[in-house]
């Protein structure tokens, strides 16, 4: 269990694995070197270090809204999407994440669990996943889409 300035985070350890804390550094120790068990110890260090990173800093992924007309806006807590369909898209956050609306077009999801925070922001582009002729719909900020040519005009047609 992990606590923070932000809130508190908790994870099972497996059986393998053990945790010990000394001047404020916690270190992650395996019992064996057989495969399995130095994966998990791998896997345990990186859940820990995520969970210490999200207690005090916290996690976000940023979205961009490309096409026209399309846009994001907040109503309460629920983030709703027009991007094209003949309804508004509402997406209600899982407990513990927000949404920012920073512009009608750009989208901040935010929380204290990586997990959750990647997977809502999926989520949130899974409405609209931006397509490679025009390049419509939501992205991450960091994400490139390929475009591809589309149809060229063809003699004789």
């Amino acid at each position: 269990m992990v606590k923070g300035p932000r809130g508190e985070l908790s994870q099972a350890v497996p059986s393998s694995i053990s945790l010990v804390l000394s001047d404020s550094t916690l270190q992650v120790n395996r019992a064996s070197d057989q495969g399995e068990v130095r994966a998990l110890h791998g896997l345990t260090r990186s859940l820990v270090a995520n969970m210490v990173t999200g207690v005090t800093t916290g996690f976000t992924k940023t979205l961009e809204i490309t096409g026209v007309g399309y846009r994001a806006q907040k109503t309460g807590d629920n983030l709703t999407l027009a991007v094209g369909y003949s309804h508004p898209v509402e997406i209600t956050p899982p407990p513990g994440i927000e949404f920012t609306v920073e512009s009608p077009t750009r989208v901040v999801v935010s929380g204290i669990d990586k997990q959750a925070v990647g997977e809502t922001a999926a989520r949130v582009r899974r409405v609209r996943k931006p397509e490679p002729y025009k390049g419509k719909g939501i992205r991450y900020s960091d994400e490139i889409i390929r475009r591809k040519a589309g149809k060229a005009g063809r003699a004789g047609a």
